[in-house]
């Protein structure tokens, strides 16, 4: 695909940002023809088991934790000595109360002017994976996500997948998580989730905005594209990533990488378990999904397959939480849920998850401006069941 055109059309999506809307952007079918075209080569270069390593370089622009102030945010861990020329450069003689309400860019200018006089590379000491989820058509929500996070290629992005239906906007939110894949393949990568199915964006709403506003050849495009994604992510060998869930039929991850593409989203087995699958809390086993597809799995499950498997983590999305994240089997699965008040009819707030080159994982929390006025991720750190780890060890 042409770079000036990617480019172009880049900016064309970002620039529509008014407020706390989105205006629409009216890219011409061409346009997306080629976007779906390369994204689709794109997705078929690659395994259909992404497989990550640690450590990641990520330069973000957040809080981190200061030894002093208490303020938390990355799980970052400085020297004792970076540690007390931080809060120092930044408190002075102040009283640490000062810290309350002190915006981001301040802490990441004072940080920055410390590592710049001691000279040290700011980007070498951040390695994260950012892990986004379900955004569902929720444009304006996506591009706070990379404003909090860091617009590509100053971070880098896996997915879990529903990135259509529901929201006002699918057809800006799938273009520009597609030119972000083609521009930065090797740093930016999306998973397929259950939504990315002709026969369920074909009720949910996706179909219904294609042909609105284009055509049904569009929807058919994008329907090529997403037969063509992969289903799941390892992290440096300890973390497993898909959309939804663990599968009966789940013997070895080979089974994972040997999934043939494009395909469609069959009814039953194994593609459709990873990408329909939900924990049950109250369940030892499989049980029946009352979504009517796939199976429920207790933590007993999760336990046998990370020990058999040597896994540490287990990280999905499908079912909307809360607070953006909720642990499940002693902190051995996380749900990661990103899109904040879901739909207009949950209050919920929406997540980011890092980690960092020793496994640390940390949340950053997408409150909704709905309810807020006026949101921003909050800094909800803490380490889940995933010990350090390096590779080799």
């Amino acid at each position: 695909m042409d770079e000036n055109l990617l480019d172009n059309i880049i900016r064309r999506l970002l620039g529509t940002k008014n407020g706390r809307s989105t205006k629409q952007v009216q890219l011409t079918e061409a346009e997306i023809k080629q976007l779906c075209a390369a994204s689709k080569e794109c997705f078929l270069s690659q395994p259909n088991l992404l497989e990550l390593e640690a450590p990641i370089k990520i330069c973000v622009r957040k809080i981190v934790k200061s030894s002093k102030s208490g303020l938390k945010g990355f799980g970052v861990r400085l020297s004792s000595e970076l540690s007390l020329a931080f809060d120092n450069a930044l408190l002075g003689d102040k009283d640490p109360r000062y810290l309350i309400g002190l915006s981001a860019d301040a802490v990441w200018w004072t940080l920055g002017q410390l590592f710049y006089d001691k000279g040290l590379n700011l980007e070498s000491c951040w390695h994260f994976v950012l892990f986004g989820r379900d955004v569902h058509g929720q444009f304006s929500d996506l591009l706070r996500l990379f404003e909090y996070g860091g617009y590509p290629p100053t971070a880098n992005y896996l997915f879990l997948g529903d990135y259509v239906d529901r929201g006002k906007q699918s057809i800006e939110t799938i273009c520009l998580l597609l030119a972000y894949k083609i521009k930065y393949k090797e740093n930016f990568f999306l998973l397929r989730g259950n939504h990315e199915c002709a026969s369920i964006n074909r009720i949910y709403g996706f179909y219904d905005e294609c042909k609105r506003r284009f055509n049904v050849r569009v929807w058919k495009l994008f329907t090529e594209c997403f037969n063509c994604l992969p289903v799941a992510a390892l992290i440096d060998e300890k973390i497993l990533c898909m959309h939804g869930g663990l599968s009966p039929d789940l013997k070895t991850l080979d089974q994972i990488r040997s999934i043939s593409r494009p395909v469609d989203v069959p009814d039953q087995g194994l593609l459709c378990d990873l990408l329909w699958a939900d924990p049950d809390k109250d369940l030892d086993g499989w049980g029946e999904n009352d979504r009517g597809v796939s199976y429920t799995f207790g933590a007993d499950i999760v336990s046998e397959f990370l020990k058999k498997h040597d896994l540490d983590l287990i990280c999905r999305a499908h079912q909307v939480v809360e607070d953006g994240y909720e642990f499940f089997a002693k902190r051995q699965l996380v749900t990661i849920f990103s899109a904040p008040n879901y739909c207009g009819e949950f209050d919920n707030a929406g997540a980011m998850m890092s980690v960092d080159d020793s496994l640390t994982c940390s949340f950053q929390i997408l409150k909704s401006l709905e309810k807020k006025g006026k949101g921003g991720f909050g800094n909800n750190t803490f380490r889940p069941g995933t010990p350090p780890h390096k590779v080799g060890n």
